[in-house]
């Protein structure tokens, strides 16, 4: 048993332990622990939770301040660092939030088999002596579901860092804040990377953000650093309803102007960047019956498919520059915190449609935490450039997502949505998102050698939502 939670009578406090052992040494785990994004890769996903403060380091007067939500009600937990020893411990307490007692220990050592961490912590709910025991149970319940988050998307980030960030590199994002960006960000960090953002405010003075304007083609080359590589991830959102002119216009333009301004001032840069990737979709291949599609299969038909060839295409500039070019066709990204599952668990508590349509398209999806991975992958594997499908080996038809969804939430099956429904609200988005058929090959991406983490789509869901086989207490 890696973990244990027992109520302490003596104390009058809960003790709950948990440990794993990481492919690193003790040094190496303290120190991710201490860089930017740390905090931020530990968050469930399955929680609406932010960080609003982290300062102070690790040691003792370290502060951190989450933003957390019980329901709908909003509600801060703030924690001070109380000691530290460099590479082998560090503690912190609560001092405002929902608990009456919440300290928190972490231990890390060396052993035979690699880094061993220890999660220790001695927590009390308030008023728990008159609490009923299912909500005390509830609460260990939840803390272990956390727990065991927690150090599963920590041994998965050590090994991806182990593979690929040996060399540090300086990075230049686009797209920061959006669904990827936040993921992506904070991962590069952990893993020792440095990272610049492009922002369309005026730039913070004392951060790593850098101003620019897609729409007047304004970039402010003086402030980039010098940079190993470029990640654009920005573009015009596309949205949930019906799309008019003006929208399409929108979205492409946003799309061509970015991406060129982007591309033609790397190009120009000396020294320049040695990789630029650019989010394109599986969209490019529009909706087709064909299956295992390759990245040599021709532009479909469709908005989506011209959006993704104009996208594409505007990378140009970096290509013919010699900076190896990569365009990720990204497939549906599994993510709690956005995108279509997020969508998909907002209509849980009635339950989820059969299907939309007929069921029968099929969907390429990625989990987001392989998304990450095989971005930093293509970061550093100098033999994937052009087009590359990042998507899972296992794409499933739209009734199979659905139904696996139903089943790992134990939400009930509705009659599908039919067709006529979808495209009298929704016109052709409806045809070209919900009612598309899309299943890529993986192929290019994993004689690579990239291995995904998540081949199968149970797997990737109980990783967003937090469904493990959880010992019994």
């Amino acid at each position: 048993m890696n973990f244990y939670q027992k109520e302490d009578m003596h104390k009058n406090c809960t003790q709950f332990q948990k440990q794993s052992t990481f492919s690193c040494t003790a040094k190496e785990l303290y120190r991710w622990h201490e860089r930017a994004g740390a905090l931020q890769r530990l968050l469930p996903p399955w929680e609406d939770t932010a960080v609003i403060e982290r300062s102070g380091g690790l040691g003792a007067g370290g502060k951190t301040l989450l933003r957390l939500h019980l329901g709908i009600i909003p509600f801060t937990f703030e924690a001070k660092h109380i000691q530290a020893i460099s590479g082998k411990m560090f503690e912190d307490h609560q001092e405002k939030g929902p608990f009456a007692l919440w300290q928190h220990k972490h231990y890390f050592s060396d052993t035979v088999d690699g880094a061993l961490m220890k999660d220790h912590v001695s927590y009390t709910l308030r008023a728990q002596k008159v609490l009923p025991a299912f909500v005390r149970k509830f609460a260990a319940r939840a803390l272990a579901r956390t727990f065991h988050h927690r150090h599963t998307r920590l041994q998965h980030d050590i090994l991806r860092h182990n593979q690929y960030s040996q060399n540090s590199m300086n990075i230049l994002i686009s797209g920061a804040s959006g669904v990827l960006g936040r993921e992506l960000i904070p991962f590069l960090t952990t893993g020792g990377h440095k990272v610049w953002t492009l922002v369309r405010r005026k730039a913070h003075p004392e951060s790593n953000e850098i101003y620019w304007n897609p729409a007047t083609g304004e970039i402010d080359t003086g402030a980039i650093p010098q940079i190993d590589a470029v990640i654009h991830l920005a573009g015009e959102y596309i949205g949930l309803g019906r799309w008019n002119k003006e929208k399409k216009e929108a979205v492409i333009k946003s799309r061509q102007d970015g991406t060129t301004l982007l591309a033609q001032t790397v190009a120009n840069l000396s020294p320049k960047p040695k990789v630029f990737l650019s989010s394109s979709a599986t969209g490019f291949y529009g909706s087709s019956k064909s299956k295992d599609i390759s990245e040599e299969h021709p532009s479909g038909d469709g908005f989506m498919a011209d959006v993704c060839r104009e996208w594409e295409y505007a990378t140009t500039p970096a290509r013919e520059a010699g900076i190896r070019t990569v365009c990720m066709r990204m497939g549906v990204v599994l993510s709690a915190k956005g995108g279509a599952l997020h969508r998909l668990l907002q209509i849980a508590p009635l339950g989820f449609p059969k299907s939309f349509g007929s069921g029968e398209q099929f969907t390429s999806w990625i989990s987001v935490d392989d998304l990450v991975s095989a971005t930093l992958h293509c970061l550093h594997t100098n033999s994937v450039k052009g087009p590359v499908n990042i998507a899972a080996p296992t794409p499933v038809t739209n009734a199979q997502l659905i139904a696996t969804l139903a089943q790992l939430t134990k939400r009930p099956i509705l009659p599908p949505v039919p067709t006529s429904f979808l495209t009298t609200f929704y016109g052709e988005m409806a045809h070209e998102i919900a009612l598309a058929s899309c299943h890529v090959s993986s192929k290019k991406l994993e004689d690579s050698g990239f291995i995904f983490s998540h081949n199968h789509l149970e797997d990737a869901i109980r990783s967003q939502l937090g469904i493990y086989p959880i010992m019994s207490l």
